[in-house]
């Protein structure tokens, strides 16, 4: 029997008295329906949430709703430089879906990948220390719960999905757009939206929202998501739901991932090693033509 099954089955008070695949069936069920009954608690209240929000229960929201946004706007070639240092060793990068298994409808093959600095409100040290610039900038984003280079390939499709709750919103910090940016579109509730380099998108995520890129090249985006401005009784229960969150397989088993990987990419990024920008630290040729066929 597997590790994981073996452990919650003894949890559950079930007898180990079949074999591994049977057995695994019992805790999967059970994330299921604990995800289920979550969701619904978690739906069911962002109607008090939005009530509460101090900005907009728009889908798309406009920047001047966040008065730290344009302040840290102008630094964006530096996190962009940091980036592109990554892009050296795209392929050595998790997927999405090897980071966080709850997010395999919409990320099921290598094309969405992703570099962690913050997983629903942990550090993840060891990338931020690879990052100076980027983990500076992101100290200054009020209430950040999640945060990481998102990176989509040339024909990624995410398909239509929607976020937990309204107790956050998410912003997008567009570092690599390839042109025409027209072929590579958010739609949030039917409002078609590009990116454009150096410009914040924001939206909330428990709208209908989807990606297709039909562009050429990666597109790459700083990925927040932050606490919504809200009244006091709002910004207590968006805590109190936050804090659940972080009691649930959603974040531990992507958070315990995350530091799996850390260990593994220091055969690649040793101890000490940043993405400062310097000669040959950007993107080679080569590595762009890796991320095309990711």
């Amino acid at each position: 029997m597997p590790r994981i099954a073996a452990r919650e089955a003894a949890a559950l008070g079930v007898p180990n008295r079949c074999g591994g695949a049977e057995m695994g069936v019992i805790p999967e069920v059970r994330r299921q329906l604990v995800k289920g009954v979550g969701r619904a608690l978690l739906r069911g209240l962002d109607p008090l949430l939005a009530r509460a929000s101090a900005v907009p229960d728009d889908p798309v929201l406009e920047i001047e709703h966040f008065p730290w946004a344009p302040r840290l706007q102008p630094r964006w070639p530096a996190l962009r430089a940091e980036l592109d240092a990554l892009l050296a060793r795209v392929d050595a990068l998790p997927a999405f879906r090897e980071i966080s298994p709850d997010q395999a409808r919409i990320a099921p093959d290598g094309r969405w990948r992703t570099f962690a600095f913050y997983i629903f409100g942990e550090r993840c040290e060891l990338n931020c220390r690879r990052c100076p610039e980027t983990a500076a900038l992101l100290e200054e984003v009020p209430g950040l719960q999640n945060a990481f280079f998102s990176i989509l390939a040339p024909g990624t499709r995410v398909p239509v999905h929607r976020g937990v709750t309204k107790a956050l919103l998410r912003g997008h910090l567009a570092l690599r757009v390839p042109e025409p940016r027209e072929r590579c579109v958010l739609e949030v509730a039917g409002r078609r939206c590009t990116w454009r380099e150096g410009d914040w998108l924001f939206f909330d995520d428990t709208c209908p929202h989807g990606v297709t890129h039909d562009g050429d090249g990666a597109r790459a985006v700083l990925f927040l998501d932050f606490e919504r401005p809200m009244a006091a009784a709002g910004r207590r229960l968006g805590r109190i739901l936050l804090a659940g969150l972080r009691r649930t397989r959603y974040h531990r088993d992507a958070l315990a991932n995350q530091r799996a990987w850390e260990r593994a990419s220091l055969a690649f990024w040793p101890e000490g090693w940043t993405a400062q920008a310097s000669p040959g630290n950007g993107a080679s040729p080569a590595s762009r033509r890796r991320i095309s066929r990711m």
